[in-house]
């Protein structure tokens, strides 16, 4: 593995502005190491640059890919209603690791799973009678990112616990 450039080879300033720029948008918000790349290359710093800068914050912790995936996991799911599947690809699309992917995904149970789509279903409201309003729940469900037998059952769940 080739040494790091130093920053005086790379152009001090140049560094300085970049990882100005990468903390400026690190208090906005959390970012993925993926997105942290794009962005500072769509800025137009040169790919050295950009590795130096991600390479710093990697090491103070400013990037961690597997706190932005637990975090984005937890938010999704509480705050969205986001289901398992919906959650692994959107961090996908983030450039999160699998492994990654896989540590901030499994802490919910397919119980906490079904009582949590139960839970969206009572939330929207609407009776679930007819096939057609089932469906419509189950599509609700389905686009939230749960998985397909776990919507069904929760629809039938939800379906008993309905007020008549």
């Amino acid at each position: 593995m080739p040494d790091r450039a130093t920053a005086t080879e790379l152009g001090e300033e140049d560094v300085q502005e970049a990882f100005g720029r990468a903390v400026g948008a690190l208090g906005r918000r959390e970012r993925s190491e993926a997105e942290m790349r794009e962005l500072l290359a769509a800025r137009g710093f040169a790919e050295p640059v950009v590795d130096e800068v991600v390479a710093r914050l990697i090491e103070i912790s400013g990037l961690d890919d597997e706190r932005y995936a637990r975090l984005f996991s937890e938010d999704k799911r509480t705050l969205s209603g986001w289901g398992p599947e919906r959650i692994r690809q959107a961090l996908a699309d983030h450039g999160i690791r699998p492994a990654a992917i896989d540590a901030a995904v499994e802490p919910e149970s397919r119980d906490e799973q079904l009582e949590r789509a139960v839970a969206l279903l009572g939330e929207r409201g609407g009776e679930l009678e007819t096939d057609a309003a089932r469906a419509r729940a189950l599509g609700f469900l389905s686009r939230r990112g749960f998985e397909l037998e776990l919507c069904y059952e929760a629809v039938r769940r939800a379906a008993v616990l309905a007020p008549e």
